[in-house]
């Protein structure tokens, strides 16, 4: 498929935010971006290149490389920030309200822009799911966060944040989740389906180790992906993006990975594919602790 193609079935592979917000299902992780010096220069070209086949959606942290990865994300997205949906995430020891304007004005300097899309709990700590939401609200009156949402939550923390006064309000959950890791598909995802929030996918080619060789290994992966002319890891990809309510951010520091996963967006499954894939990499039969790298 050329460039236009691909871009053309970025475009179809859509989910749709709390607010009507419709973004591409389809992103790009920055995890590790910018922590050797050396790789910096392809790791911007990466992240641009993604932005021109319609990867707009762009995640990060103030974790990431302390602070590392947003300043390469903000000389990646200089001079095109309109075209960008910014995510960051704070973390949870910053999210108290002493100290979470502070962290997101860090990571607004460190981004080069006035604003985030969407700001992040990186994951729950001691503050209290009240002060967070009430800090979070707080930037939103402020204008410097247009929504926020969370991140390793499992089903009784996310029930709990919606008990909260404005917990209803958080945009999304971004939790790991590929097709060698379907823990949250036990209940989390039903949970999330029956209230409108997408699922952000973060590592959806597993970060690494037994999961990652299982995906390019697997039998029936490699099967599904020689019939449709493609790799192992672009199989399981199109395999997190099936639901049409479930985000996926890869991170790829190369322009040669980003053409990769842009390809997979044009994958259709067949249901008997689906079937094979469900037998390879059966779901979950019970309970299990959220899976977090």
């Amino acid at each position: 498929m050329d460039k236009q193609a691909i871009h053309q079935a970025l475009q179809q592979r859509t989910i749709t935010l709390p607010d009507g917000t419709r973004l591409p299902a389809l992103g790009q992780g920055t995890w590790t971006s910018g922590d050797i010096k050396a790789n910096k220069e392809q790791e911007i070209e990466a992240l641009q290149l993604g932005i021109e086949m319609g990867m707009t959606v762009i995640d990060t942290a103030e974790m990431y490389g302390d602070g590392k990865s947003e300043r390469l994300v903000g000389e990646a997205i200089r001079g095109r920030r309109d075209e960008v949906f910014l995510v960051s995430k704070v973390y949870p020891q910053n999210a108290g309200l002493k100290q979470i304007k502070k962290s997101c004005e860090a990571s607004l300097k460190r981004l080069g822009t006035d604003s985030l899309d969407l700001y992040l709990l990186h994951w729950r700590g001691r503050v209290s799911l009240e002060e967070m939401v009430e800090g979070m609200e707080s930037l939103k009156a402020e204008g410097k966060i247009k929504r926020w949402g969370v991140s390793n939550f499992d089903t009784d923390d996310i029930e709990e944040l919606w008990s909260v006064p404005n917990g209803q309000n958080c945009a999304t959950n971004q939790v790991l989740y590929h097709i060698g890791s379907r823990g949250i598909e036990f209940d989390l995802m039903d949970w999330h389906e029956k209230n409108n929030i997408p699922i952000m996918a973060y590592s959806p080619l597993a970060q690494g180790g037994t999961h990652r060789r299982a995906l390019t290994t697997n039998a029936a992966l490699r099967e599904i992906a020689s019939n449709h002319n493609a790799a192992p890891l672009q199989i399981a990809l199109a395999w997190t993006l099936r639901s049409g309510n479930v985000q996926a951010i890869p991170k790829a520091g190369q322009a040669e990975h980003v053409m990769a996963n842009a390809q997979a967006a044009a994958i259709e499954l067949t249901q008997e594919e689906l079937t094979k894939l469900d037998e390879a990499f059966p779901g979950p039969g019970h309970k299990a602790p959220l899976d977090v790298i």
